[in-house]
C-alpha cells in the first residue's frame, strides 16, 4: 500500500519552513551539502509512550514511510495484544515490515536487518524519508549502527539443548565452554544466557568465533534518534488501561484462535508478553484473570528493561512525552535535513 502526501501540500514547502532548519537540540549533527547521506528519522522507546500513533501524525506533517522495527507486529494474525497499527492506520501511512509472516514462519535478527536496508533504500529512492519505528533495541541498532551478523539460522532445537543442561550444570559451565573457543565472546556476553547460547550455536555452525564475524559497517544514511519517554508511574497506568481494553477487544479469542489454527504454543512468535501468560493460561485450564494481571507485572518489567537500554545511548534525544508536545519536536529537528534531501 503506498500513500502519497496529503492533497494540497507541497513536500518540499514542508521541509523548508524556517523553523524546521533548526536543530534545537544541539547534539546531532546535519549534513552540510546535497552529497550528505540521506536521513533516516528513528523514534524509539518503552511500550505505551506513543510511538505508533506519532509516527501516524507525522506522516501527515512530513513525505515519510514507516518502517516498523517491533518484532512483534512481524506476525500475521496477532493484531490484538502487540498493539499492531490498524487497518485505519495504515491507510493513513505507509507501512513496512507488519504482517509479512505467519507465527510459524521464522524471523531472525540478519533477515530483519536485511529487508529494513533494503526498504529503506527503496524509500530513498522515491525521495522520502524512512521513519524506523519501534521498542525492540536490538532490531533497531543492527540497522543504525549496520552490525555485521553471522548469516547463522537460529537453531530452536540446539537453543532449547543448551538452555536446557544450563539449567543442569549452571550459567557458568556454559559460559566457560564458549570461552575456550572464543573468550572474547565470552567476556563480551558475560552470564547473559541467551548471547552465551547464540555465540556457541554459531561457532558449532560455521566454526569460525561470533567474535571474528561480528562488526560494523559504514551505514548509507544518518540517523537522527528520538526516545519517547514518560515518567515510569505514568507508563505503568496507560499499560494497565491498555491490556484491559485489548482483553474487551477479544485478545483471549484472538489467542485461542491461534491455538486452534494448530500453531504450536512454543513457537518463538508466541513468547511475546500476552500470548505467552494466556496460552500457558489455556492449555492449563488455569487461572485467566490470574494470567491477565501477569501480563501488567511482565509489561512493566519490559518498560524498565527498555528505558534502562535507551538511556545509555547518548546518540538519542529524549522527549518527554508528559511535558511537550513529540510531534512539534521531531518536526523542529528534522525539518532541515528533510528540506537538504528534497532540495
Amino acid at each position: 500500500m503506498t500513500e502519497n502526501a496529503p492533497a494540497g501540500k507541497d513536500e518540499r514547502a514542508i521541509c523548508a519552513d524556517p523553523i524546521l532548519g533548526a536543530n534545537r537540540s544541539g547534539n546531532q549533527s546535519q549534513p552540510t551539502g546535497r552529497n550528505a547521506k540521506p536521513p533516516l528519522i528513528v523514534i524509539v522507546g518503552a511500550t505505551a509512550t506513543g510511538k505508533t500513533g506519532l509516527a501516524i501524525d507525522l506522516a501527515a506533517r512530513l513525505p515519510i514511510e514507516i518502517v516498523n522495527a517491533d518484532s512483534r507486529a512481524f506476525y500475521r494474525g496477532m493484531d490484538i495484544g502487540t498493539a499492531k497499527p490498524t487497518v485505519s492506520d495504515r491507510a493513513r501511512a505507509t507501512h513496512h515490515l507488519i504482517d509479512i509472516l505467519d507465527p510459524d514462519e521464522p524471523m531472525s535478527l540478519s533477515l530483519f536487518q536485511q529487508l529494513a536496508m533494503d526498504h529503506i533504500a527503496a524509500i530513498h529512492a522515491r525521495r522520502r524519508i524512512p521513519l524506523l519505528v519501534g521498542g525492540t533495541a536490538q532490531y533497531v541498532n543492527a540497522v543504525v549502527e549496520g552490525w555485521r551478523i553471522p548469516a547463522v539460522t537460529p537453531n530452536h532445537q540446539r537453543r532449547l539443548e543448551l538452555e536446557r543442561e544450563a539449567g543442569k550444570i549452571g550459567v557458568e559451565a556454559i559460559l566457560n565452554r564458549l570461552a575456550a573457543v572464543d573468550p572474547a565472546a565470552a567476556a563480551k556476553t558475560g552470564p547473559n544466557l541467551r548471547r552465551i547460547v547464540r555465540a556457541l550455536e554459531v561457532f558449532e555452525t560455521t566454526g569460525v568465533p561470533i567474535s571474528q564475524l561480528q562488526g560494523k559497517d559504514d551505514v548509507p544514511f544518518q540517523a537522527i534518534g528520538f526516545e519517547f519517554w514518560a515518567p515510569r508511574d505514568e507508563l505503568y497506568a496507560r499499560i494497565d488501561r491498555r491490556v484491559d481494553d485489548q482483553v474487551a477487544a477479544g485478545l483471549v479469542e484472538e489467542v485461542r484462535g491461534l491455538l486452534d489454527r494448530g500453531f504450536d504454543p512454543n513457537l518463538p512468535a508466541f513468547s511475546s508478553i500476552g500470548y505467552r501468560q494466556l496460552m500457558s493460561a489455556i492449555a492449563s485450564d488455569g487461572d485467566l484473570d490470574e494470567a491477565i494481571a501477569r501480563i501488567k507485572l511482565d509489561t512493566h518489567r519490559l518498560v524498565r528493561h527498555q528505558q534502562t537500554w535507551f538511556r545509555k545511548d547518548d546518540r538519542l534525544l529524549r522527549i518527554d512525552t508528559t511535558r511537550e508536545t513529540p510531534i512539534e519536536r521531531v518536526v523542529a529537528d528534522v525539518g532541515g535535513v528533510c528540506r537538504l534531501f528534497l532540495d
